[in-house]
């Protein structure tokens, strides 16, 4: 990666620029520090070229969050229409390779926060098996979901950067693994892996996607057998419902405990919100925060009794069995599947909080609650908006799932960058 540009989500420490999260509570948060996998990039030669703007605290902060906003930031533009979301919450990174302002970036995911934001702005976005690639100096939400990953406008140039992240870190004791697991991800892509390859398809989700990501989710099941794959339906899934309460749940719990450990390691003359219950006070008494919406989620979050409370151990248990083992896994073991399939969404919705036209389907909360690789590669349009195919596996499957997308860009080609002139300057009004 030697001369490379690569841009930064901002909620990725890194030594010679402060750390944000996109909240006027972090906006002097400079701790002087490079996260490891900012110091395994420079190491390969990549030039940091700044950070990107996010979704303020990752789209944690209230349900109401909007995608791509924050109040350090502004509101982030989708640039094949501005006047629709960026999704998010790594908003910024996904749009800066979508126009080129650097070939790759990198975005962190605890659920759909890399392949959302990909899947709409018409790139390849990466979320990698938790545990692959290190969070420390990474400010947190989930240490069960969480984890950082890349951008790029081809699966090769995203396996080049997966491999120089991913490995083990002292710091971040999920990675004990990760030495042991990585390879070089660029050097097993197989533009023939399709050839043979049994794929399932998430038949269970489709409903929810708009009619016209339907029809170009079928090209795409076509374009794929073409290329050689068996392709199966796969009728029933687990209780996404279910799954989606208990993730939230375990989620808050999780982001008391992680961001109160975050807060007390930053320098306290730069930070002086300590811990959550501060940020808390703070965004009540600083109007610029709370002008488009609230912080509820903070507050639910506050509430939680901590990692040993056994409601949080209970849902959370609940929530991995049947995302991972009774989902996931099941599907591919019981179908006989190296890979489940579907869109990653469809089409970006319109800023528009009062619109119609929202969020339609998502194939991001199984890999997200279960911690396994998760793909999404341009796949087509939808109403001239882009939209994404899902390549999901199973734990430590990431050469698998990167090798199987490459495998349907390099037999499709159907990425189109952005008409010039369409991406709007960043909204700083607020």
């Amino acid at each position: 990666m030697q001369g490379v540009l690569v841009l930064l989500k901002d909620n990725i420490e890194t030594r010679d620029m402060p750390t944000t999260a996109g909240s006027l509570a972090l906006a002097d948060n400079a701790p002087g520090r490079d996260a490891p996998i900012v110091a395994r990039l420079r190491e390969a030669g990549a030039v940091i070229l700044g950070k990107a703007n996010l979704s303020e605290w990752a789209n944690i902060r209230s349900s109401r969050s909007i995608s791509g906003w924050s109040a350090v930031g502004g509101q982030t533009r989708n640039p094949y229409d501005p006047e629709r979301t960026p999704c998010g919450s790594s908003s910024g990174s996904a749009v800066a390779v979508a126009i080129g302002l650097a070939p790759v970036a990198i975005g962190t995911e605890t659920d759909g926060s890399i392949v959302c934001p990909a899947s709409v702005n018409g790139v390849v976005g990466f979320k990698p098996t938790v545990g692959l690639v290190s969070r420390t100096h990474v400010i947190p939400i989930s240490h069960s979901q969480d984890t950082p990953g890349p951008f790029a406008t081809t699966v090769e140039d995203a396996a080049i950067v997966l491999t120089v992240m991913a490995g083990s870190d002292l710091e971040d004791p999920a990675t004990a693994e990760a030495d042991a697991r990585k390879v070089d991800y660029r050097a097993a892509l197989d533009a023939g892996s399709l050839r043979g390859a049994r794929l399932g398809v998430m038949g269970f989700l489709l409903p929810a996607y708009s009619t016209e990501a339907r029809v170009e989710f079928d090209r795409a099941v076509e374009a794929l057998q073409a290329a050689g794959a068996e392709v199966v339906e796969i009728g029933e899934g687990p209780n996404m419902q279910a799954i989606g309460g208990w993730e939230l749940t375990g989620m808050l719990t999780e982001l008391k405990h992680g961001l109160n450990a975050y807060l007390a390691s930053t320098d306290p003359a730069q930070v002086r919100t300590r811990t959550l219950a501060e940020v808390i006070a703070f965004n009540a008494a600083e109007p610029r925060e709370t002008e488009l919406f609230g912080q509820e989620f903070f507050e639910m979050a506050e509430a939680t009794a901590g990692l040993d409370d056994p409601t949080y151990l209970e849902v959370r248990a609940k929530a991995f069995q049947a995302a991972g083992p009774d989902g996931i896994d099941r599907m591919m073991r019981e179908h006989g599947v190296v890979a489940l399939i579907a869109p990653t969404t469809s089409r970006a919705w319109t800023n528009d909080p009062n619109d119609d036209d929202r969020s339609q389907g998502s194939a991001s909360r199984l890999a997200a609650v279960a911690g396994y690789p998760h793909l999404t590669v341009p796949m087509g349009f939808d109403r001239g908006m882009p939209i994404g195919l899902s390549f999901i596996g199973g734990k430590w499957d990431d050469a698998r799932i990167l090798s199987l997308g490459h495998a349907y860009e390099q037999a499709t080609r159907e990425r189109r960058p952005p008409p010039a002139g369409t991406a709007a300057e960043p909204d700083q009004s607020r």
